[in-house]
């Protein structure tokens, strides 16, 4: 048996994504593995690298773990919105996610994070004076319901700490991931052929954000996969590892907004996923899934990426 069997699920979050995304794999209408260019690709990955240190003006990096372990954990869970990016009143030199995160940063810097109680009665005005946003963009509105669902959790299930929330999760990455799972604000499940397919992008890179940023040390963060989002499927078609039916390949490339969950969205985030477990296999797993991810998603800033234009959506699962 392989490190991580690819076809039976299992309870844990990792498992169900893994086995779920294999499977719409091996249905997809719309985008299909390269297969025989996996083992070349993966040759040619880089060796893994030590991620670089969060840069300060976009993420807190000092205070006590209590203040960081609500920042990471608030942060992921309004970690998305990249089909409305084009339209939010962006940072000089930054993405739409950086600018997020830096309003946030900000925000945390100067007044401490949120007490539950507080994340609890958030409203979409709040958030946009937080990001300098307008109050009507429909973010703002999503934004502050997945913050209450985080307070409402935080209260609830952990007396009011995020660092409680650290600690039920025992050190294991795959047990923060399931923890988040159960939260509105972390859900990210699809329907294909009318089987659910759980992706929980979000939930999944929380748990390596706080390894990343040293507020937890979590075992199993190689189990992890993919973190499925709309990047890592954009630069695998580039690179020539996923082929798109020509009818999708012209939406994308024409700038078309896709349905979330529609079958083409859900395979394309499916395939990605599963082409990087394949790739880790080919690698012998010198790299784990979200070691790849990493890569690829730092690939997707370089110029040539940049200039076609990606395939978005308007969710809340990335």
């Amino acid at each position: 048996m392989t490190r991580h069997d690819l076809t039976a699920m299992a309870d844990d979050v990792p498992s169900q994504v893994r086995a779920a995304c294999a499977w719409v794999a091996g249905r997809a209408r719309s985008v299909q593995i390269l297969e025989g260019e996996i083992e070349a690709y993966a040759a040619a990955l880089p060796p893994p690298a030590e991620l670089p240190a969060p840069e300060p003006a976009t993420h807190l990096v000092e205070g006590d773990r209590e203040s960081r372990a609500a920042f990471v954990v608030c942060l992921d869970a309004i970690n998305f919105g990249s089909g409305w990016w084009p339209t939010i009143r962006k940072r000089p030199g930054h993405s739409g996610y950086f600018t997020i995160a830096a309003g946030l940063t900000e925000r945390f810097r100067r007044d401490g994070p949120w007490p539950s109680a507080e994340l609890t009665r958030l409203s979409p005005g709040d958030l946009a004076a937080v990001l300098d946003q307008d109050p009507a963009h429909p973010l703002m509105a999503q934004y502050a319901a997945a913050l209450r669902d985080v307070g409402e959790h935080v209260s609830a299930d952990h007396g009011g700490r995020f660092e409680d929330l650290l600690d039920e999760a025992g050190g294991s990455a795959v047990a923060l991931a399931g923890l988040l799972a159960g939260w509105d604000a972390f859900a990210d499940v699809s329907t294909y052929d009318a089987r659910p397919v759980p992706f929980f992008k979000r939930a999944q890179i929380a748990a390596a954000d706080l390894n990343r940023t040293g507020v937890a040390d979590l075992a199993g963060e190689d189990r992890l996969t993919a973190f499925a989002d709309n990047l890592v499927p954009h630069v695998l078609r580039l690179d020539g590892v996923l082929r798109l039916d020509p009818g999708l390949e012209r939406a994308i490339d024409a700038g078309e907004l896709l349905e979330h969950g529609s079958p083409e969205e859900v395979e394309l985030r499916a395939c990605a996923v599963h082409a990087v477990e394949l790739l880790s296999v080919a690698a012998e797993w010198r790299l784990s899934p979200a070691q790849i991810d990493a890569a690829l998603w730092n690939r997707g800033a370089a110029p040539r990426y940049k200039a076609v234009p990606r395939p978005r959506s308007c969710n809340t699962a990335y």
